[in-house]
């Protein structure tokens, strides 16, 4: 057969002759997986991977037109893949930017900073839940997102830098009526507050309650393309509502929103996602 002799190339240069040459392969693997998947949880949750499933459609769609002879189709395809080589750098351009940043300070491969200890998550939940007492006893509106797995680092660059230990006092003093940032969102990174007054995604769901005003309709829309949490207190009405994964739980006392933020954020427990429900129907 033809393809005999370049098989037979292919299977001397992988034919392993030492315990070495196993070893090595196995570590060439694992950086590459390794690599992959920090570029994977890079774009995770931000509008990348949405662009990538329409190149992926798109590759699909070439290889059926080509193997169902649709050959005006197969050449537009064909042009517009050679169009996206040079586009694909403009497109991605915020990631890329991104993963250059984290890369030269060091921090692309490092562990993220949002997986805390049992101690360290109490803490939060106690400064988060003290914080919003007091803003909710005094009607103060707050925007409070907590990051997860997915890297809200495009949302903290909307805001003001802080990078400051969370408490309550910090919380309560941000969202001051008539200050610099009391109208946008706080980030919260571990145990860091990273930035204030960011701007986040409205919801665009169309089974949201219009009862909802212009901070929960935020909330839902954070939680909706990444896997953050987001507290929300209501400022006209001094009401505390919870989002994750779109969907809103509202008018929560102080025992239910440690409760629930503790469960959501220490993996070890059942996340109780069977509490929420839509904010049409909370």
């Amino acid at each position: 057969m033809p393809q005999a002799p370049t098989l037979g190339r292919w299977l001397d240069q992988v034919r392993f002759s030492t315990a070495w040459d196993i070893v090595g392969a196995l570590i060439d693997i694992a950086i590459v997986a390794f690599v992959f998947y920090k570029l994977f949880t890079l774009i995770r949750g931000t509008r990348a991977v949405q662009l990538l499933k329409g190149i992926l459609v798109l590759l699909v769609a070439t290889s059926v037109s080509r193997w169902l002879h649709l050959y005006t189709i197969h050449w537009l395809l064909q042009n517009v893949q050679v169009m996206l080589v040079v586009a694909l750098p403009i497109v991605f351009q915020p990631e890329l930017r991104r993963a250059l940043e984290q890369l030269g300070r060091g921090r692309l491969f490092t562990r993220p900073l949002s997986q805390l200890g049992e101690e360290a998550v109490n803490r939060l939940v106690g400064e988060i839940a003290r914080a919003v007492e007091i803003l909710a006893r005094n009607r103060v509106g707050a925007l409070i997102v907590v990051e997860r797995e997915t890297g809200l680092n495009d949302l903290i660059e909307t805001g003001s830098r802080i990078d400051g230990l969370v408490s309550a006092d910090l919380l309560v003093n941000v969202f001051i009526p008539n200050t610099p940032l009391h109208d946008g969102a706080v980030i919260i990174r571990g145990d860091r507050v990273m930035a204030a007054g960011c701007f986040l995604p409205l919801s665009e769901a169309l089974e949201v309650s219009r009862e909802l005003g212009t901070r929960h309709r935020a909330a839902l829309g954070v939680t909706e393309a990444t896997d953050a949490l987001c507290v929300v207190v209501s400022e006209e009405t001094g009401s505390v509502s919870l989002a994750s994964g779109g969907k809103l739980m509202r008018n929560l006392d102080d025992k239910t929103l440690r409760e629930l933020l503790t469960a959501l954020l220490l993996p070890a427990r059942p996340a109780p996602f069977g509490w929420f429900s839509r904010g049409a129907g909370a």
